[in-house]
């Protein structure tokens, strides 16, 4: 069998193929249709997304983006001006000051407090959601405006993030014990497991995660990025928001909850879908 080649044409054709908005695992398919080995379409498509097709597609696709004017370092959102503590390109995290107050952080605790339950993930070949052994916190979900502060504060987001509130799902609030975590995972949907699209008919994809927290615990806690290497410190009042184009581990958002070392930590999640969320 004669040597396979990535050539320039190769690269175009896959980013032509993803721009046009077929999955990864089609593209991968109809490249073995054709003749490529499996490790080396493999190889094509994932060097090819990283390098060339993803920075695309982040630049013409609308995505939840803090938009601020040129260098400033705060962003008035709705009723409140937060800060831009940290901001990185790719994976597109920032890192913002000041989302919440003190006071607001304090009454969302206690408003969740007496419905906290053992959180659950989504079950990949179902949709629906059970206990896993991966998150080992507490946790409920309020509904969209359900109260004023959840109200008040979701209009806040959507000012700083530019996206509608009915595109959002209701805030997680959780809690995490002494030695709880959870372990790095991706919060976008798996196009590749059946359950997702019983998942997807409630709103689209999720692309964008908010992670505000509602205490400082006394050690650990921090919210991880491993494979970039960064960690977000968990303060009160702070958040952190990250974005994700595809639904595909090239957007580098594979993030997790370390292990809380000393007292406990509170977050409220937010997660942004392309559609309204129902």
């Amino acid at each position: 069998m004669p040597e396979q080649v990535i050539t320039p044409e190769l690269r175009q054709w896959i980013i032509e193929q993803v721009s046009a908005g077929h999955s990864s695992a089609s593209v991968l398919g109809a490249m073995k249709a054709s003749g490529w080995t499996e490790s080396i379409a493999l190889a094509a498509l994932e060097n090819t997304l990283k390098a060339q097709a993803l920075p695309l597609i982040e630049a013409s696709r609308l995505l939840p983006e803090v938009v601020m004017n040129e260098g400033a370092t705060t962003v008035w959102a709705h009723d409140r001006e937060v800060m831009v503590l940290v901001s990185m390109a790719h994976p597109r995290v920032l890192v913002l000051g000041g989302l919440l107050s003190p006071q607001e952080c304090q009454e969302m605790i206690e408003l969740a407090q007496p419905r906290l339950a053992r959180s659950e993930t989504v079950v990949n070949a179902t949709g629906a959601s059970e206990v896993n052994v991966a998150r080992t916190s507490q946790g409920m979900f309020f509904a969209r405006a359900e109260n004023e502060l959840c109200a008040r504060v979701e209009a806040r987001m959507a000012a700083l993030l530019n996206w509608p509130v009915e595109r959002g799902e209701g805030l997680q609030i959780l809690r995490y014990g002494p030695g709880a975590e959870y372990k790095p995972h991706y919060d976008y949907f798996d196009p590749m497991q059946s359950g997702t699209p019983a998942v997807l008919r409630r709103g689209g994809q999720r692309v964008a995660t908010l992670v505000t927290y509602l205490n400082t615990p006394a050690a650990g806690g921090a919210t991880i990025f491993p494979d970039v290497g960064f960690q977000v410190s968990a303060v009160a009042g702070n958040a952190v928001f990250f974005s994700y184009a595809l639904p595909h581990p090239m957007t580098q958002t594979l993030h997790g909850g370390a292990p809380v070392l000393a007292g406990e930590k509170w977050v409220a999640t937010k997660w942004l879908r392309e559609q309204r969320f129902e």
